[in-house]
């Protein structure tokens, strides 16, 4: 059975930014645009290290290294209740301009398994920055060398054998691992971690067998040797040839289609505000979004992580976001995943 995909890329246009118009009285001199008056917080709602805690400390740092912002941006990273603390506090800072949140998928997941009082639509959208892939990883001492051996031994174990390692319950890792074992007819023991940071960490000790991370979460243990990537599930291969280690390039990484695994998703990494802010408001955050985007370090680091670097915002961004949470819908019910 195939995990169905979550982000079309000729659906998805590149458009970025928004244009915003203040209508005032006839001949009246136009006002100042809105910058922030007092330092930003910047929420991460997941644990650190993993991937969505490391674009947002990049982007802290693009802003002070650019001087992007006249006023400092703090990271503060509100994990608790897969990502619900950190929603709830941008919900209930209903016209604070001065409090914005990075996404990933959870943005759809955490409310649908918990019954959570939340939705996408309780914050302001300001830009999708980039699509997130997934990695099948192994620990390099293994000796699968193909996604379609690793699978075939774990069928040749039997169900609850093999220890799949995933952020969170009931998020894109454990969707991704159920959409993967209905469509090769396996069944791991899915072990749920805070963050992308630690899934690694436990690959790397072999404490779990295999891991569905971001690439970015995994990329310095593939670099220094000790995990292996066995496919990426995308309907393309990530496009940078770039070697990353002495042999391979993200894009040297075969698909799991054409590894035999007919399993494939990508996950969101966007930008939020709280509720009630006024255009000229979400106009500033659109604009700095933009500028963190067209710098060389924003660049480099898209390659270096093999994202997928499509940006939108405005009404493309809304219809995007209403398309995710519909498919984030069956996903859930599929799995079984839904709050009773």
């Amino acid at each position: 059975m195939k995990l169905a995909h979550f982000a079309q890329r000729s659906r998805l246009p590149r458009v970025v930014g928004a244009v915003f118009a203040s209508v005032g009285l006839a001949g009246a001199m136009p006002a100042a645009a809105w910058e922030p008056s007092k330092p930003v917080e910047f929420v991460v709602p997941a644990g650190t290290g993993g991937g969505a805690d490391q674009m947002a400390r990049l982007i802290q740092g693009i802003v002070v290294k650019h001087k992007l912002m006249k006023e400092s941006m703090i990271v503060v990273n509100k994990s608790a209740g897969a990502g619900a603390e950190g929603f709830l506090a941008i919900k209930d800072a209903k016209g604070d301009p001065h409090k914005i949140i990075i996404t990933l998928s959870n943005l759809f997941t955490t409310p649908m398994a918990t019954g959570l009082p939340f939705n996408w639509k309780d914050m302001t959208p300001v830009s999708m920055l980039a699509l997130d892939q997934f990695v099948l990883w192994v620990n390099a001492e293994t000796p699968y060398k193909t996604a379609s051996e690793y699978i075939a031994a774990v069928k040749a174990a039997g169900p609850n054998k093999f220890k799949m390692g995933g952020t969170g319950s009931k998020q894109e890792d454990q969707i991704l691992t159920v959409g993967l074992e209905k469509a090769t007819g396996t069944k791991f023991i899915y072990i749920p971690y805070k963050g992308g940071g630690e899934v690694a960490v436990q690959l790397v000790g072999k404490h779990i067998d295999s891991t569905v991370n971001n690439p970015i979460e995994a990329v310095a243990q593939w670099r220094a040797g000790s995990l292996r990537p066995l496919c990426v599930f995308d309907d393309e291969r990530m496009p940078y040839k770039a070697k990353v280690t002495e042999t391979m390039s993200w894009y040297d990484i075969h698909t799991c289609k054409e590894a035999g695994v007919p399993t494939d998703y990508v996950m969101l990494r966007g930008i939020f505000m709280a509720p009630g802010v006024t255009p000229d408001q979400l106009a500033f955050y659109v604009d700095l979004m933009k500028k963190v985007r067209d710098t060389p370090d924003w660049k480099d680091f898209i390659e270096k992580g093999a994202f997928n670097n499509t940006s939108i915002s405005g009404d493309d961004y809304r219809k995007w976001l209403e398309g995710a949470e519909k498919l984030h819908l069956q996903l859930m019910t599929e799995a079984g995943f839904l709050a009773k």
